[in-house]
């Protein structure tokens, strides 16, 4: 893989880049549960509730398949559209179906792996462009969507 970190904003010459987004992620990350949680409620009816027997299944389930929807329309799930943040690619580039799907793909595998998801978190708080651990496997990070490119 090529040195491709000329093409993304640099953390010390373009803060507003990563301003507050390990934040805003947690928020959206929270707003994304609740999303998830309320389309599960929605489709339980027509499980005839017997997906109450697979509740977590079915949580891991929906949200990936919620999350990799709204990813590959706009480059971040409805919660990150809230806080104004959005993914990108070491190239600058927004998520394609291809990004979307690994990534979606990861951080559902990082749910079921609690300590997967704890190190991602730690990883976001102390990088300097704020990636988890699924972002850095991938080469993509998120920014703030005002600061885009």
């Amino acid at each position: 893989m090529t040195d491709t970190s000329w093409q993304i904003p640099d953390p010390d010459t373009q803060p507003e880049f990563y301003h507050d987004v390990p934040v805003k992620r947690l928020v959206a990350w929270c707003a994304d549960t609740i999303i998830t949680l309320f389309l599960c409620v929605i489709i339980l009816p027509f499980t005839a509730f017997t997906g109450l027997f697979f509740l977590p299944l079915l949580f891991l389930t929906v949200g990936f398949f919620y999350r990799l929807a709204t990813v590959t329309q706009g480059s971040a799930t409805l919660g990150m559209r809230l806080m104004s943040i959005e993914f990108i690619t070491l190239r600058g580039e927004r998520f394609d179906k291809t990004y979307a799907f690994w990534h979606c793909l990861s951080f559902t595998v990082s749910c079921v792996i609690p300590p997967l998801l704890v190190a991602s978190g730690v990883m976001m708080l102390t990088t300097a462009r704020g990636q988890g651990l699924t972002d850095v496997m991938l080469g993509t990070l998120a920014v703030n969507r005002r600061a885009a490119m």
